[in-house]
């Protein structure tokens, strides 16, 4: 009797400590005061400043540069990504094609940084362009591998990037550990995807850029599954790496507003981000705060507002992904949400963007076309948690009860990818 009464209360002790776990704040509200508090000008942002002036002073009047003017573009695409200005990687590109153009388009580098340009703005097809015109010049083997995993990756040409990677095997370190937690968690391995992240971080312990941004993903990757304290963990470790990583800070905004459900702590690390960078990203997250609160008013305000800046031509496509999610949930639009999804197959054509398509077909009462895409593009393939809400939502419409229910529970696996209202009808339809 004894006995029984001992497990009792352990089996109870473990009880309320996993509930106290689970109830259990992860971040810090007097961290975060102290992280805002004291931000000042980030060493990365006065570093990037004093190197574009060099580069700038260094380049050649009279005459055309090869040398000062790429690394005046690579440091303003360097100041892009502290500070969010993408006329910085426009301004870049113009640099990159009047030097290649006064070389006789016979400069291998300047394409190769091209290409990464373009990948930066979501101009898959014209990275690839530039990948040929400096294979065709000749690159080194490891930049081949590299770019062209890239590349395809991007493009969805799968079976061309795992083949590359496997390439890129023979020359291991950062970038092949890096590129391999990319595909593993493209093909669901999120185990695999995690412990590459994690060897990729090991192999740049005295590089403190490298290592900030393996944390960041590492993090990014830890949120994914749901393993939020390690998240938290990285984030910070990168952001003491990098004062100026404010994806880093964000993705901590995210964990105090879907775990802890502090949606006042959240909105005060959106709205402190907002004003360092230019980036929209935080007035997107601050559409999920709204949401979060339920603030139907808030909600629309901010989404109208980040429409008005993605849909700038500046931008081109790079935001297709997230005005889907708006014009299809908030404004109300899926006429505009299937134009974007189909305009955006020419440019990657994958399982992802084709379920993009289809959910936006659903949306605009086109259920047969939409099931026409699935079957012949979506079935069967690997997708992430969203796309696999929405086509958790077009099963559920055609009454295909048990598909709807496999596709919601796959998607509930990575739960915090999804938005504040996704994720509670989620849970309905799982508790239905």
């Amino acid at each position: 009797m004894q006995i029984l009464k001992s497990t009792i209360i352990v089996l109870s002790s473990l009880l309320f400590i996993q509930c106290k776990n689970v109830d259990t704040p992860i971040v810090s509200k007097t961290y975060i005061d102290s992280l805002l508090t004291n931000y000042g000008t980030p060493k990365a942002i006065t570093i990037n400043q004093e190197n574009l002036e060099f580069w700038k002073n260094r380049i050649q009047k009279n005459g055309f540069d090869i040398v000062n003017e790429p690394k005046y573009a690579s440091t303003l695409v360097g100041r892009f990504n502290l500070l969010g200005d993408f006329n910085d990687v426009k301004t870049a590109d113009s640099i990159l094609i009047n030097v290649e153009k006064n070389f006789n388009n016979k400069e291998a580098g300047i394409f190769l940084f091209l290409a990464s340009n373009s990948i930066l703005q979501h101009h898959f097809k014209k990275a690839n362009e530039y990948l040929q015109k400096a294979k065709s010049l000749g690159i080194r083997k490891s930049e081949e591998y590299t770019i062209t995993f890239d590349v395809d990756f991007e493009l969805g040409n799968i079976k061309n990037a795992t083949e590359n990677l496997e390439k890129l095997k023979l020359e291991g370190g950062f970038g092949y550990q890096f590129r391999k937690s990319k595909l593993a968690h493209y093909n669901g391995d999120f185990e695999q995807s995690i412990a590459s992240m994690k060897r990729a971080t090991e192999m740049v312990v005295n590089d403190a850029a490298s290592r900030n941004i393996s944390l960041s993903n590492g993090a990014d990757l830890y949120t994914h599954v749901g393993e939020l304290d390690n998240a938290y963990s990285d984030y910070k470790e990168s952001i003491k790496l990098n004062s100026a990583d404010l994806h880093s800070i964000m993705g901590i905004g995210w964990i105090a507003l879907q775990h802890d459900n502090n949606d006042a702590l959240a909105e005060k690390i959106f709205k402190f981000v907002q004003t360092k960078t230019k980036s929209p990203e935080p007035l997107y997250k601050l559409i999920l705060v709204a949401q979060h609160k339920k603030d139907l008013v808030a909600e629309k305000k901010y989404a109208k507002q980040y429409e008005s800046i993605v849909t700038d031509s500046i931008y081109g496509s790079m935001y297709t992904k997230y005005l889907i999610q708006l014009y299809t949930q908030i404004l109300n639009n899926p006429a505009k949400a299937e134009i974007l999804s189909k305009a955006e197959l020419t440019n990657r054509a994958t399982p992802q963007t084709y379920s993009w398509y289809a959910y936006s077909l659903f949306a605009n009462n086109k259920i047969e076309e939409a099931n026409a895409i699935y079957k012949k593009y979506i079935s069967g393939k690997p997708l992430e948690a969203l796309e696999l809400y929405y086509m958790g939502k077009l099963m559920e419409a055609n009454k295909k009860g048990y598909n709807a229910e496999e596709f919601y529970k796959a998607a509930n696996e990575n739960y915090y990818d999804l938005s504040p209202s996704i994720a509670r009808d989620l849970k309905s339809k799982l508790n239905e």
